[in-house]
């Protein structure tokens, strides 16, 4: 037998195992197969996205803390979120499927299965849409203020909504081609955020006449935010960080899509994370020292730039090259780019799974599965149209905007340690083939204690005054999740939705399953 016959019969075994443990869980193979481990980070890590997220919410940190909340934030953030990310790994691996979180808090859960996957089901749905949303809508920002830079085009909320629109739309339509052309791309976007990073901090020390200490850079101090009690104002600097790391279940969601999910979907998870952490640390900690004027009136000027994007600003002017700044900002907008592409996978995914349990109004139509492309087309269209929903407010009123989107963050957290939770609850639980042995209790305990934490930081005032403009709208969202998905449950979950654990015809019949 020849090589290439030897490889394509391990190939051939390998995808058959797959689906033999898919059917385990209740699931038939209906989605394409076709991404390997390294595609399966790169979708989280897109999405994590340090060139979207660092950029995009710099200012946050900058007027809350400062160099010392942005550098020091950072790796604080990072080593929690790496537990959370573990702890979601571990059970990852023993529950390989598109569902995810839902599917995981189904199976974990003692009693009330159902319910458990229920609401986690919907905050990690309506999550996923308010971070596709928000991740878009930020990329059509950043590419205003590169056209406002480059060619002089206005940024104005029509302008920026349209921009928005026709992103979301071009991202669908690369879903909808399959999923060999999302891995490919996936794996650009890997190669774009990796390279992208290391150019822009290769400039920024080489090109620049001065830098800032690293002391300063490091630890000093800046508050813009109206609060006097400074271990307060670090904390609320801390969303910076927390905000960016956000996404990297993606790599279940697209779990039956993965060839070996079982170990490459939990590597997946770890390592968007990880190297998120250390990529993001060096950016932000360049673009720190790269400042030219760090007194309080000159970061106030960064705060206060046409550009609405501090580092933006900060390359202009530590650069003196107008057209290398334009450069390394059309950067960030190809990362944005991906990163937009990938939210939109995931979060099809996700939604297709959670149609096929019966959850979502009309879920036969959004569980569909193109034969001929083998994804989940319907719910590819469902994410783009309801993201195209939730920025309509940003047409009139910015505010309304980020009242509806501030769902995303603390909405996907809720659902990311619910499972974490429950597994730690689970003296049954059998581990899959990735696994963290004797350190599983403590990491599981430590990400819920963070996850409760960060959850009680999203819903404090961050500036004072306390405006209409200024007041934190996330437990007003989270709240009207929380009613939103408890009607449904009386109207139609309570009926209809299961978990696989409890159709028990469907994993007694796994070799049908397999046919």
């Amino acid at each position: 037998m020849s090589e290439k016959t030897t490889t394509a019969s391990d190939a051939q075994n390998l995808a058959n195992a797959d689906a033999a443990e898919l059917a385990k869980l209740g699931y038939k193979q209906e989605l394409h197969r076709g991404m390997s481990g390294f595609s399966n980070f790169a979708v989280s890590f897109s999405i994590i996205s340090i060139l979207a997220g660092c950029i995009t919410s710099y200012a946050i940190a900058l007027k809350s803390g400062g160099p010392s909340a942005i550098n020091l934030g950072w790796p604080i953030v990072g080593l929690f979120v790496l537990c959370v990310a573990l702890a979601m790994a571990e059970v990852c691996s023993r529950y390989p499927t598109a569902g995810g979180l839902y599917f995981w808090a189904g199976r974990l859960a003692k009693r009330n299965k159902r319910a458990w996957a229920w609401y986690v089901g919907w905050f990690n749905f309506l999550g996923e849409v308010a971070v596709t949303a928000a991740i878009d809508f930020g990329a059509a920002t950043t590419m205003m203020a590169f056209a406002s830079l480059t060619f002089g085009v206005e940024p104005t909320a029509a302008n920026t909504f349209g921009l928005f629109v026709v992103l979301i739309v071009i991202h669908g339509l690369l879903n909808t081609f399959g999923v060999n052309l999302v891995s490919l791309l996936s794996n650009v976007s890997a190669w774009w955020h990796i390279v992208g990073v290391l150019f822009i901090v290769a400039v920024l020390w080489v090109m620049p006449t001065s830098h800032q200490s690293f002391s300063w850079t490091m630890t000093a101090w800046h508050n813009e935010t109206g609060w006097s009690f400074a271990p307060y104002v670090f904390l609320m600097g801390l969303l910076m960080a927390q905000y960016t790391y956000t996404g990297y279940d993606a790599s279940a969601h697209v779990a039956e899509e993965t060839k070996n999910a079982a170990r490459a979907a939990p590597k997946g998870i770890v390592m968007s994370v990880l190297i998120s952490i250390i990529g993001g640390w060096i950016l932000l900690f360049s673009i720190t020292a790269a400042i030219q004027d760090g007194s309080p009136e000159g970061l106030n000027k960064l705060l206060a730039t046409e550009t609405g994007l501090p580092p933006a600003q900060i390359f202009l002017d530590a650069l003196n090259n107008p057209t290398m700044a334009k450069f390394l900002l059309f950067i960030v907008c190809g990362a944005q780019f991906f990163c937009g592409m990938a939210s939109v996978t995931a979060n099809s995914r996700m939604s297709y799974a959670f149609s096929r349990d019966n959850a979502i109004p009309d879920s036969k139509l959004w569980a569909k599965v193109n034969p001929r492309t083998k994804t989940p087309t319907n719910s590819i269209w469902l994410c783009v149209a309801a993201a195209i929903v939730l920025v309509v407010p940003a047409l009139f009123n910015t505010t309304a905007y980020l009242a509806v989107t501030s769902v995303a963050v603390i909405g996907l957290y809720i659902a990311y340690v619910v499972p974490v939770f429950l597994r730690r609850r689970n003296k049954d639980f059998t581990p899959g083939p990735w696994h963290l042995g004797r350190w599983s209790p403590i990491i599981g305990w430590i990400a819920v204690v963070w996850v409760v934490f960060i959850c009680i930081l999203f819903v404090l005032p961050p500036v004072f005054p306390i405006t209409i403009d200024t007041f934190n709208y996330a437990p007003v969202a989270v709240a009207v999740v929380v009613i939103f998905a408890t009607i449904l449950w009386f109207a139609k979950g309570k009926k209809h939705f299961m978990t696989r654990e409890e159709a028990e015809h469907l994993t007694i019949d796994a070799d049908k399953l397999l046919e």
